[in-house]
């Protein structure tokens, strides 16, 4: 629907032929105008006749920037000069550049000037101060626009080309935090088509003309498109403006219309003909509008937005149009917005004491609230004798009790795990091993797209989603996706097989009317889908509902599966903190066995589950929000397990100069390796195009990192053939002094620990973890013949590696002793081959007492001694 202005207003003839610009001031009581001659008019709103004119002024100014006290002008010549309003004369030169100014724009207090000219710097000069000045030239371009945003934190430079460049303003010298590209073309500084850079009054996102002729939003939280006010121009956009309060958008263009859009919808509210537009000013509380052309007129139009639609610049601050607005997925328990037209209170009103009878007891004594009179003013009594809640209780639901008032425990929020939130109109639904899905949002519906990394034995597919799924999982069987409840119409939960011999190929299932997915996951055998009304619901394969229940730590967080088994994550008590233990559950749902219930899931105070997944090996894992890699060991036994470190991401060796920052995005444990996405410059998802997979090896933190010196290297020996007697392999290098790399040599001050025992301790470690989770599946499974043959060789694998730390310890001198002794107490080996490899180790390094003590320890094994401290060895 569109709309006309009720009387066309009068052309002004303000400046001679030429570029002509326009601003108001900040309290909308005058408009200033520049054009190609020497004269600046100022208009003052609500008068018809002539204006006051700055005769005294440089031709060919190109920009105008105003506020209450004083405007700023930017030449042809370069000068930018500042005019004040009390005399309407001349007061002095900001700033003088070598080449053109194109553009000027005051900061939102009006203490800095940004200009922009021809030359590949932009100046920032202090209004009062012009010695201070600050340059930002990272863009190393012409800029053609600026624009500050409504906090003066930002500046966003439109550059010729085509690359919108963000500074940030807060530090003592600007960064550049982002650079934008593939929204705005590529023109000259002196082109008519606008590349302005229109920041929304929210402050959120910011609108600028594309070279499709159409206008893009993009929001400052991600950087990423959002929607798009199209097919309203044929021609290049000349200018753009957002009304005060972010309802409206105008819009003009070579085609000669002038354009009002709703910013809700999109649509065109008004159209008019005008052409040669090149900016447009809104008056900042009135129905009002001015705009200029290049035959130097200006248009004042009042009542310029129809009856029909006026209504619209009387709405409170409107939201900036989001495809999905990016903070809606952010943590539930963020302080909820104020609602429109009420404010915050300053300071919270005194409450009652925890020793008051209503906090004692469930029941309502009566209306006291009158009993406190402020009689002093000093606002502990407010709405005091009132009968019914407050005007703003209700504002987010019901009148709440007072006892809920005084605490409100923060829960953990529901995630799925591999998923990314929306980014402008795209988002990942599925990331690991086998592929990825993703989904792009397209208004009407999304496309779904489904890659795999291994084309030989899957191929990618894609298809139009009508549902609007917002979860999926994927394996090598198959694709499972969910989507919300919406309206009348139910959750649904489809899964795709990749492989089928029937003409049916998919099944769906609806939830209950009003049950919404939380998450869900797929293995070999069932599918898990837990929802808001607190069930968790397992299905075969194909559907067969197989089990249903209600665990006992609500709300539900998340899950995961692996073959038969589920993990379930959810709230428990709430600690002291105010936030709830997060409490996991896993089963075996076939055997319809509890192997851990309702355990605690190992969260330092203040810290987020991220992820959980099971390894390729079937074992639990979590990633936390300090970049901390766990698994669960011996989680098949009911009680006894136990969360175990892997990785700290934050001590790998990448980031040890602490020039990078990084954030690593969990796929998946696989391997031995932990597979992740690096994440560059702060971000905490993947987006598109999709980043490489990276992997890191595992690395128990278990110390800070050593210090570092050079020292020369020195030859190495041979040690005796020691490990060939063992299993038939190659001599193994020992070496007789330090380090062979001539870069350093590190040393635990105190304690003599060098970095090859530190490599070796971790060795120890990590193959002491694999032989406890190997030793387990063994255990509680028919294990295979394979299975116990790789358990055979991980404990000769450990046994390798203590002897190897024996050499070491017997290398440093014979007051490492005791430390040497308590490494062949450790050895697994029970048929005394490796004690006696020991001996030989001890006898080479002419150790002979240390030798005496581990042939002891033999003959104590042998014979059977001190076995019941030695038989649990699994880690």
């Amino acid at each position: 629907m569109s709309s006309l202005i009720a009387s066309r207003p009068r052309p002004r003839p303000a400046h001679t032929q030429g570029a002509t610009h326009c601003a108001y001031t900040p309290d909308g009581s005058k408009l200033v105008t520049v054009g190609s001659n020497n004269t600046i008019r100022l208009y003052k709103t609500g008068s018809d006749g002539e204006p006051d004119n700055v005769d005294e002024c440089q031709e060919q100014n190109l920009a105008v920037s105003a506020s209450n006290e004083f405007f700023v002008a930017g030449a042809e010549d370069g000068t930018v000069s500042l005019y004040t309003f009390e005399n309407n004369m001349f007061d002095r030169f900001l700033l003088r550049t070598n080449l053109p100014v194109r553009d000027v724009a005051l900061s939102p207090d009006g203490k800095w000037c940004a200009v922009a000219s021809d030359e590949l710097t932009v100046k920032l000069v202090k209004v009062e101060d012009t010695t201070q000045q600050r340059t930002l030239s990272e863009h190393q371009k012409p800029t053609k626009h600026l624009s500050f945003d409504p906090k003066g934190n930002l500046l966003a430079l439109s550059c010729t080309d085509g690359v919108v460049y963000v500074y940030s303003l807060t530090a003592e010298h600007p960064e550049l935090i982002r650079k934008v590209d593939g929204v705005i073309g590529r023109y000259e500084t002196d082109a008519e088509p606008s590349t302005l850079v229109a920041w929304h009054p929210d402050g959120r996102a910011f609108a600028a003309a594309t070279p499709t002729k159409d206008i893009q939003v993009v929001s400052k939280n991600d950087w990423e498109k959002q929607r798009v006010f199209a097919n309203g121009h044929e021609g290049d956009i000349t200018a753009l403006a957002w009304s005060p309060n972010g309802a409206l958008l105008a819009s003009a263009a070579k085609d000669k219309k002038l354009l009002i859009w709703s910013t809700k919808d999109q649509n065109v509210v008004a159209r008019y003909e005008y052409p040669n537009v090149m900016d447009i000013a809104w008056h900042p509380t009135q129905n009002l509008v001015s705009f200029t052309t290049t035959n130097g007129e200006v248009f004042i139009c009042p009542d310029f937005v129809s009856e029909q639609f006026s209504g619209m610049l009387r709405l409170p601050k409107q939201p900036a149009p989001f495809i999905h607005d990016p903070l809606a997925e952010i943590s539930a328990n963020g302080r909820k917005p104020e609602a429109n037209g009420h404010k915050p209170l300053a300071a919270r009103p005194r409450r009652d004491s925890l020793e008051s009878l209503d906090n004692l007891l469930n029941e309502d004594y009566g209306d006291l609230d009158d009993f406190v009179v402020d009689d002093d003013g000093a606002g502990y009594a407010p709405n005091v004798g009132r009968k019914r809640p407050a005007e703003d209780d209700g504002i987010y639901g019901a009148h709440p009790s007072k006892r809920s008032a005084y605490f409100q425990a923060q829960h953990h929020e529901s995630f799925q795990p591999g998923s990314t939130p929306w980014r402008g109109n795209r988002k990942y639904l599925a990331l690991n091993l086998i592929g990825f899905v993703w989904t792009v949002d397209q208004d009407s519906h999304n496309t779904v797209t489904v890659e795999f990394y291994d084309h030989e034995y899957h191929r990618d597919f894609h298809f139009t989603d009508t549902f609007l799924y917002d979860k999926a999982c994927l394996n090598d069987n198959g694709t499972l996706f969910s989507c919300p409840p919406k309206d009348d119409t139910p959750a649904v939960v489809l899964y795709r097989p990749h492989e089928t011999w029937t003409q049916r190929n998919d099944w769906r299932i609806r939830l209950p009317k009003g049950e919404a997915v939380l998450a869900m996951s797929l293995s070999d055998s069932f599918v898990t889908v837990t929802t808001t009304a607190n069930y968790v619901r397992v299905y075969t394969l194909f559907g067969i509902p197989y089990r249903v229940y209600r665990p006992k730590s609500s709300p539900i967080v998340t899950c995961a599966s692996w073959r038969d088994y589920v993990l379930t994550m959810g709230n428990g008590p709430v600690g002291a903190d105010g936030t709830s233990k997060l409490l996991y559950s896993i089963q075996n749902i076939k055997r319809d066995e509890i192997c851990q219930n309702e355990d605690t899931v190992a969260l330092p105070e203040g810290v987020s589950l991220k992820s959980v997944f099971f390894s390729d090996n079937g074992d639990p894992c979590i990633y936390d929000s300090t970049g901390t890699l766990l698994t669960l060991l011996h989680w098949r036994r009911p009680s006894q397990a136990t969360w175990i470190p892997l990785l700290d991401t934050k001590l790998l060796p990448r980031l040890a100069s602490g020039r990078k920052n990084e954030n690593y995005f969990p796929i998946a444990v696989a391997d031995n390796k932990f597979h992740c996405i690096i994440l560059k410059g702060g971000d905490q998802y993947p987006y598109f195009p999709r980043p490489l997979l990276s992997e890191f090896d595992f690395s128990v933190p278990l110390a800070s990192a050593p210090t570092r010196r050079k020292k020369a290297p020195k030859k190495k020996k041979k040690s005796d053939d020691i490990f060939g007697e063992l299993d038939g392999e190659d001599d193994v290098e020992m070496e007789d002094g330090e380090s062979e790399s001539e870069e350093e040599i590190e040393e635990e001050e105190g304690h003599g620990v060098t970095k090859e025992s530190r490599t070796l301790e971790q060795d120890y470690l990590l193959k002491g973890i694999q032989a406890a989770q190997l030793a387990d599946l063994v255990d509680s499974t028919t294990s295979s013949a394979s299975q116990r043959a790789a358990f055979s060789r991980l404990e000769l694998d450990i046994d390798k590696t203590l002897l190897k730390l024996l050499a070491i310890e017997c290398r440093e001198g014979e007051e490492r002793g005791m430390r040497a002794l308590e490494v062949v107490s450790l050895f697994r080996d029970r048929s005394g081959k490796m004690i006696d490899a020991a001996g030989k180790v001890a006898e080479r390094y002419g150790r002979t007492i240390l030798g005496e003590k581990i042939r002891e320890v033999g003959e104590k094994r042998v014979g059977g001694f001190g076995e019941d401290e030695e038989e649990d060895d699994d880690f």
